[in-house]
């Protein structure tokens, strides 16, 4: 894509309502338009990266016998109501229209997930199953904040799993928390799992999935020598203490944001909607359901928060709007610029993305907006490269400056996004 074409800017200033780094600079590089408190619009710049995460998301999900669907936004009330969530959610958005008809605005999928699946689960012989959906929710937050990582539109993976048994559902948690492990580590994250009340959906203990961070919401302590990590709100130990589970390290106090989480649902919702199976005698059971949710959009802004830097943002390769970002130094019909017009077919005839800088600015500006955009390798075309077929490619995370040849860069290009 030539630079020239994108219909947005950047911008030199962080806007003046923005607090969070996420929100300034997704403003700033033009990824993200603010409608109003906790609602974003996706520029063509973060569509990209928000596909490339929803992407790496589908694949993990499917991965493990989830079965995509696409579930209503605008829910019937009667649902909620025979839940108790229309009275007892408070984050609800309820619409009532001209035909006096009242609805919801899907906040979560329970509602909606339960009926779908007592419709075709009749028998044993059909359990397990696990649904999912990537879409939007919406929650009336009393004070959106922390730019994309807390707002009243959100994107989300919802996913629910109905079982015969509590040992099917746990042995199907774990399946789930390795793939979320996997999926985390694919988009760039080290993500610690953590204990935590179930909240609003469940009063069963809940697994959380926290990505350290100083724009975080919640306190964690967890261990430095082994995998053990819990909220504080229901953690018995302090930091300092020494941790309960290896015995050996002492436990670190840590601002983390939540990006993934799991509950046991238990029997809460088939029981409100009368759901039975048959069982291998005959006999009417009620399933068990697992939720696993992974917000997409704050999935995002966590990457922001903690991969940033003083220059701009920094996405790591599997997620990035563009493998490369290719900057010409010339001027419309000169050599450099032909130079830059030729590598650019070249690379993306060879399957790298590219975003090809080919405006008629300063070189101090194409480099500065180059790191305010964050693509992983900037690749220069200047004089050199048309003299000697050498052109600097530098590494945006690590600001890492190589001189690679023409008959190289394709094949190193093509590696790297195959990674």
């Amino acid at each position: 894509m030539r630079q020239s074409k994108i219909f947005t800017k950047t911008r030199r200033e962080a806007p003046a309502d923005e607090v969070a780094k996420n929100a300034q600079l997704l403003v700033r590089a033009g990824y993200i338009h603010k409608e109003m408190a906790g609602v974003y619009s996706y520029l063509p710049l973060g569509r990209k990266v928000l596909a490339n995460i929803e992407n790496i998301v589908r694949e993990e999900m499917d991965a493990i016998g989830g079965q995509e669907i696409r579930m209503a936004t605008l829910h019937p009330s009667e649902n909620w109501k025979q839940t108790g969530g229309w009275d007892g959610v408070d984050v609800l958005f309820k619409i009532q229209s001209r035909t006096e008809k009242e609805y919801a605005l899907g906040q979560s999928e329970e509602e909606i997930v339960t009926p779908i699946a007592q419709e075709f689960v009749q028998s044993y012989k059909d359990l397990p199953v696990a649904i999912y959906q990537i879409g939007q929710k919406y929650r009336d937050e009393l004070r959106a904040k922390s730019g994309i990582m807390r707002g009243r539109e959100f994107g989300m993976k919802d996913m629910y799993s109905f079982h015969e048994t509590q040992e099917d559902f746990e042995k199907f948690y774990e399946v789930v928390k390795a793939s979320y492990l996997k999926t985390f580590k694919r988009c760039g994250l080290d993500v610690k799992v953590t204990e935590a009340s179930g909240g609003a959906f469940s009063e069963k203990l809940s697994y959380e999935f926290m990505a350290l961070t100083d724009a975080g919401e919640d306190d964690i302590v967890y261990c430095q020598l082994c995998t053990h990590c819990a909220n504080v709100e229901v953690a018995r130990e302090k930091e300092g203490d020494t941790c309960p589970k290896c015995g050996k390290g002492n436990l670190k106090k840590a601002r983390a944001t939540e990006v993934g989480n799991v509950f046991d649902l238990g029997q809460k919702y088939p029981k409100a909607f009368a759901f039975t199976y048959k069982d291998k005698e005959g006999k009417d059971q009620t399933p068990i359901v697992g939720c696993y949710g992974l917000g997409t959009t704050r999935l995002m802004g966590t990457l922001v928060e903690t991969l940033a830097d003083e220059k701009g943002l920094v996405w790591p390769e599997s997620v990035a709007p563009f493998a490369v970002h290719l900057v010409s130094l010339g001027k419309v019909g000169d050599e450099i610029s032909k130079t830059a017009d030729t590598l650019c077919d070249d690379l993306v005839k060879a399957g790298v993305e590219v975003l090809y800088d080919d405006r008629d600015v300063r070189a101090g500006e194409k480099f500065a907006e180059s790191d305010l955009l964050g693509i992983p390798k900037r690749i220069v075309v200047g004089k050199e490269a048309v003299a000697t077929s050498v052109f600097e490619v530098v590494n945006r995370a690590t600001g890492a400056v190589k001189k690679v040849p023409r008959s190289e860069l394709l094949a190193n290009c093509k590696l790297q996004t195959a990674n």
